[in-house]
């Protein structure tokens, strides 16, 4: 399901950003269960999850799923009491058809043809609890841009841009890493191309701030992008390196 080594936090950034938004939902489940989803050729990226959504939630359970028996049983001695692994897929048969208040897949979807994106998280979706989310997206080897889509039962929500901005050139850069959803509409005429334009315009209006520092900086061309797009975030989200968009702002033009 995922292709190479997985990196030790690698996934920090969308870790912390669930912790941070998807708390509530975790907090008040009845047995907070969340799935790390194509985990890879280590088991790094499970272990790290767990970690993170405890200190959420004491007793969340994680299960590492992968398409690669290989990788199950490799992952084996790292299993502990919360955390265990299985063989499988977007069908997510979890014992007992137990539904996931979360579900993390980075740089699953990245590997397949893009018109399989909406029947994985058509699939995905459907085996969520009320309150889940899904949250899938893309990376990079050692974690320093992020982009994914956060998605409840009825569909995509949101689009999450983050970056490590010590690294970032300009707010474009990110664009090699937008979920298979979007990567292919990073053209002109599309949703996406035109945000990640008025972003770049933006950052470079913002170069006086840079002697304040690169977070002043994104500060500033975050702020002036809510002129024009629907931001879901605030300045709180903004000083991690991170945007969010309401999702029909950046979906994929029809036709």
């Amino acid at each position: 399901m995922t292709r190479g080594t997985t990196h030790p936090n690698r996934l920090r950034r969308m870790d912390r950003w669930i912790a941070a938004t998807h708390g509530g939902a975790l907090r008040g489940a009845a047995r907070p269960l969340a799935v790390d989803l194509g985990f890879g050729a280590a088991p790094w990226t499970a272990v790290e999850l767990l970690r993170r959504l405890r200190a959420v939630r004491r007793d969340v359970r994680v299960v590492g799923v992968e398409i690669d028996r290989e990788r199950v049983a490799a992952a084996g001695p790292w299993a502990e009491p919360g955390l265990t692994f299985a063989h499988g897929g977007f069908e997510l048969a979890l014992p007992g058809g137990e539904r996931p208040t979360l579900v993390r897949a980075a740089n699953v979807l990245r590997q397949y043809d893009e018109e399989r994106v909406a029947g994985a998280w058509a699939s995905l979706c459907s085996r969520l609890a009320p309150d889940g989310l899904l949250v899938e997206g893309t990376c990079d080897e050692i974690g320093r841009r992020h982009v994914w889509v956060a998605l409840g039962p009825e569909g995509p929500r949101t689009v999450t841009f983050a970056a490590r901005l010590a690294s970032l050139g300009a707010p474009s850069d990110l664009a090699e890493r937008l979920p298979k959803a979007l990567i292919h509409r990073n053209v002109p005429g599309e949703p996406v191309h035109a945000f990640l334009r008025d972003f770049d315009r933006a950052w470079a209006s913002a170069a006086a701030y840079a002697p304040l520092g690169v977070r002043q900086r994104w500060l500033r061309a975050v702020g002036a992008l809510r002129a024009d797009w629907p931001l879901t975030d605030g300045p709180r989200r903004w000083r991690q390196g991170e945007v969010t968009v309401a999702w029909p702002a950046l979906a994929p033009a029809a036709g």
